[in-house]
């Protein structure tokens, strides 16, 4: 038999999230005869912590806040504690693979940004592998990109979640990537659909557009509810039911009171089984101002809901135009029009959902483990 590859994942904790859905979909389906699989986790938290894989070595510097007293005080001691030991091993990462890995690794990932110093500053003579899903166009903090984009070029090779994301690097930098590669990531619309059925969902104002994400301000929330209330205002009834949590929770609860739309637009925090949500919606809006290429516009579609989307990232990669799915801009005017002709043309949405029948066959899984795979054999052999 021969000797497996052995992969250590690099990552902070396992949140809800893209990437870390992206991680947990990595983990689940790379050939095992092939891969020896580690993931090291900074803290072991998160909602996702308990879905990796068992045959996955699991290791984790520290405990999440799931594990810590419920005790102010002494939870503020455990954060302080726990912050000063992470900072130590950033500082000195040949004392963390000293106590923490046991074995040599072949090949180190980092799966988004916030792992690439983790990855770089690692000690091992390893090949060093960079996952990058994010447009750098709309980030307004320029020394955050380039640290960002001149990461990449110090690995081994760079996977980009998109064509998109790697293009607009070189429109507005100048600056490309021999050592790099686009592959999608994977959309488990199978089981999706399966999940969408775990239980009922009652709205009491239709139609319903359902959205869900990260509540940051680039996933313009905070837009899509004076939209909300503006096309109430001129009658046209309806709900929004946003699935996500995040930093602006407070803010959005804040200016839905402000907006008296408390009871129509929906901040249902983050759900462990979103589908349910979304399946029992009328359409579904994307109002972001940036992405890579979400895994959201697939799993959609997968459950036969007409999309509305900002036309961003890698999104027009996914989306035909006005055949499964309608593009806009990501400004306030093209979002409200197209909510709105969503609201009125019912030919318009009923053609799309039907055409999404169809569209689930652009996403091949298999296809994307084998490209990943691929990768990590050559730089393998070349270690």
């Amino acid at each position: 038999m021969h000797q497996k590859i052995k992969l250590l994942f690099r990552h902070r904790s396992m949140e809800m999230g893209g990437v870390e859905k992206v991680l947990l979909d990595l983990l689940e389906n790379l050939p095992r005869d092939i891969f020896d699989i580690t993931l090291l986790l900074s803290i072991y938290q998160g909602e996702l912590r308990t879905e990796v894989p068992r045959d996955v070595e699991l290791i984790s510097i520290q405990k999440g806040r799931e594990d810590m007293s419920s005790n102010s005080m002494i939870r503020n001691f455990q954060l302080l504690k726990r912050g000063a030991i992470l900072w130590y091993y950033r500082k000195f990462p040949k004392a963390l693979y000293k106590n923490y890995l046991k074995k040599k690794f072949d090949i180190e990932v980092a799966p988004g940004y916030s792992d690439f110093d983790s990855v770089l500053d690692s000690p091992a003579d390893s090949r060093k592998i960079g996952w990058f899903h994010t447009d750098v166009s709309y980030d307004p903090n320029q020394k955050r990109v380039l640290h960002r984009i001149n990461s990449l070029k110090r690995f081994d090779w760079t996977i980009f979640g998109s064509r998109q994301t790697r293009e607009v690097i070189k429109d507005l930098y100048n600056i490309e990537y021999p050592k790099s590669s686009v592959i999608y990531n994977a959309i488990k619309i199978k089981e999706v659909q399966v999940k969408s059925g775990e239980f009922p969902v009652d709205y009491n104002v239709r139609p319903v557009f359902s959205s869900m994400g990260r509540l940051h301000s680039r996933k313009n929330y905070h837009t899509l509810m004076k939209i909300h209330k503006k096309l109430m205002d001129e009658g046209y009834v309806h709900s929004i039911a946003v699935i996500g949590g995040g930093g602006e929770m407070l803010n959005l609860k804040k200016q839905a009171k402000e907006l008296d739309v408390e009871k129509t637009f929906l901040l249902l925090d983050t759900q462990i089984n979103p589908y349910p949500y979304i399946k029992n919606s009328d359409y579904f809006v994307l109002p972001s101002e940036s992405e890579s290429y979400p895994l959201t516009i697939g799993e959609v579609m997968g459950l036969e809901i007409p999309i509305i989307s900002t036309n961003v990232g890698g999104i027009p990669e996914m989306i035909d135009h006005k055949i499964d799915g309608y593009l806009v801009d990501p400004d306030e005017d093209s979002i409200y029009e197209g909510m709105k002709l969503f609201l009125k043309n019912h030919e318009l949405t009923e053609n799309i959902r039907e055409k999404t029948k169809k569209a689930i066959e652009k996403f091949d899984n298999q296809k994307i483990y084998d490209a990943v795979t691929e990768v990590f054999v050559n730089q393998y052999q070349l270690k």
